[in-house]
């Protein structure tokens, strides 16, 4: 990985992968009913997103401090919320939109402010 990616490209990434994986977790689980169900592409393909997400947030960590990288935890609340709304086709409720918009501004200080 040396060379091929940065930690910040990797928090980027990972907050991708868990937002993608998230989505994904959510549209192979809607109409499980039986155990059974739950063994899908759908959340085969979640869980792979997620674990590979984990695997850059790990490597992310090993070479920057921890309040910068947690800061990304707040990229992909966000990126759910949309895809929420723009994938999966979930309505929120007009607050929701004020609420984002200062969780984007804190992860914006956080990440890219003064350190």
């Amino acid at each position: 990985m040396k060379g091929m990616l940065t930690p910040l490209t990797a928090l980027f990434a990972g907050s991708f992968l868990a937002a993608i994986g998230q989505v994904l977790l959510k549209l192979g689980a809607d109409g499980a009913i039986r155990l059974t169900d739950y063994f899908n592409l759908k959340l085969a393909s979640g869980l792979a997103a997620y674990a590979f997400g984990t695997l850059l947030w790990i490597w992310a960590l090993s070479r920057v401090p921890l309040n910068l990288a947690y800061a990304f935890t707040a990229l992909t609340f966000l990126l759910v919320y949309l895809a929420s709304v723009f994938v999966i086709g979930e309505r929120l409720p007009t607050v929701s939109y004020v609420g984002l918009a200062l969780v984007l501004s804190g992860f914006l200080l956080l990440s890219f402010g003064p350190r």
